[in-house]
């Protein structure tokens, strides 16, 4: 359940699914998603699910990482992307074959160091991980390329729109009980949101613990 094969079948599923960006598929298909999690829940690594991590947390479906990926492909530019939320660090590692440099905060400790210790084993150097409140963004390393938040925001993130580079976009999930993946693309005369599909993530909360 956890070969090449098998990761092969994942791409397939992904492709059918309307994912095309030939450097997200072969991300995809790289990066080993039974290494983000528990060896009980291994077996089902490859499936269209979401699956717990600890801490109260998840990680995301495989279309899901894969859509969110592709939107950030979008963008104008490929140096600098911060990722709002690190939990496992898979998402964080797609990331970082595709962009220059990944800026990724969590604020759960325990979560933060134990994926800070798995991307070091797995030869993911250019993730600058943070343990620390991502509900504002991260101004001191702005502006980005992309901004992902992996949690759902009640509300628009307005506070990280100003740390956007022009030709930038921010993706993220909105809303509480009905949640909406969104998107919002910086350009010359503001910003401009387009409303994706329906999803389900954990919250975004600010704060440390």
């Amino acid at each position: 359940m956890t070969s090449a094969r098998t990761r092969a079948r994942l791409v397939d599923r992904l492709k059918a699914q309307g994912i095309s960006h030939p450097a997200v598929l072969a991300a995809m298909a790289e990066v080993p998603r039974h290494g983000f999690m528990d060896e009980a829940l291994a077996h089902k690594a490859y499936d269209d699910v979401s699956l717990p991590i600890g801490f109260g947390q998840t990680i995301s479906q495989p279309y899901i990482v894969a859509r969110m990926t592709e939107l950030a492909m979008a963008a104008a530019q490929h140096d600098k992307v911060l990722e709002i939320g690190t939990g496992c660090g898979y998402q964080t590692t797609v990331l970082a074959l595709l962009f220059k440099t990944v800026y990724s905060i969590e604020r759960i400790g325990g979560l933060h160091k134990a994926t800070r210790e798995r991307l070091s084993k797995l030869g993911v150097h250019n993730a600058r991980l943070r343990h620390g409140d991502g509900s504002k963004g991260l101004a001191e390393a702005a502006p980005y390329d992309v901004i992902i938040i992996t949690a759902a925001a009640p509300i628009l993130p307005e506070d990280m729109l100003p740390q956007l580079k022009v030709g930038g976009r921010l993706i993220f999930p909105v809303g509480e009980a009905e949640q909406e993946l969104r998107q919002i693309e910086r350009t010359e005369e503001g910003f401009v949101e387009t409303r994706l599909e329906k999803v389900h993530f954990v919250p975004l909360l600010p704060g440390v613990v």
